[in-house]
């Protein structure tokens, strides 16, 4: 073999391992029902589930600070269905494109929408939200922007957004894939990952791991609700630290 066939080859196998890591989606069923795990989620909170990820060497799970929570939500946790967008001027299919997307999205999903840092219109309105209420999703998160938030919040639909305009997306945008491996602010986000969001924001535990990142965050639970009653108590900081809390 040739240096330039080795070359080539290597490089092959190389590419191979990098779409793999970037486009290969876990089909990892959880050892318990899928709703048993959402709702345990939905008992931890976003500071706690991000620190056990750091246990995980897992760093760099939070959606950017520039996304945030339309409510002082409450954790939610729904199973990822992510959709990607972008600016464009064509209006042609978008519609049928749309309606096919909006078949797929399935109960428990928490959207997570990638707009290709779009700064003009909305992907996400009122109509969007009472389909989507329909379907039984839990929330979305848009890494643009919102509109018709009247009707959002008297929908009691959770949303994560970045800004709201009143500009529609006809004319302005199109969506391009869905179910689709996407990259926000350096994150990750695979379809079938567990989302997590409370009015802290948005974290991504990926899917392989969830079912571990739950346990330890329900032991993080745990181990806090002793803290703050030897808080409560009036123990000195040195003795809570001397027992193991932390602060």
């Amino acid at each position: 073999m040739s240096i330039k066939q080795y070359k080539k080859e290597i490089g092959m196998m190389n590419l191979e391992k990098l779409i793999e890591s970037r486009e290969g989606v876990s089909k990892a069923d959880f050892p318990i029902p899928e709703k048993e795990l959402l709702k345990r989620f939905e008992n931890l909170y976003t500071g706690a589930v991000n620190d056990v990820l750091r246990e995980f060497c897992l760093l760099n799970q939070a959606l950017p600070n520039r996304i945030k929570s339309l409510r002082e939500y409450r954790t939610i946790a729904g199973i990822a269905f992510t959709v990607k967008s972008a600016p464009n001027a064509m209006i042609s299919g978008e519609m049928e494109f749309r309606t096919k997307m909006l078949d797929e999205m399935h109960e428990d999903a928490f959207v997570i929408w990638d707009t290709s840092q779009d700064e003009n219109a909305t992907l996400w309105g009122g109509v969007m939200t009472a389909t989507a209420k329909s379907k039984k999703v839990k929330a979305a998160c848009i890494d643009g922007g919102i509109r018709d938030t009247h009707q959002i919040l008297e929908a009691e639909f959770p949303i994560f957004y970045k800004y709201r305009i009143s500009n529609g997306s006809l004319g302005r945008c199109l969506i391009t894939h869905y179910q689709t491996t996407l990259a926000i602010g350096g994150i990750t986000i695979k379809p079938g990952d567990v989302i997590v969001g409370d009015i802290d924001g948005v974290v991504v535990v990926p899917r392989e791991i969830a079912m571990d990142v739950l346990l330890r965050g329900e032991e993080i639970i745990r181990n806090e609700t002793v803290i703050f009653r030897w808080v409560k108590e009036g123990q000195s900081i040195q003795d809570i630290a001397e027992k193991g809390g932390y602060f």
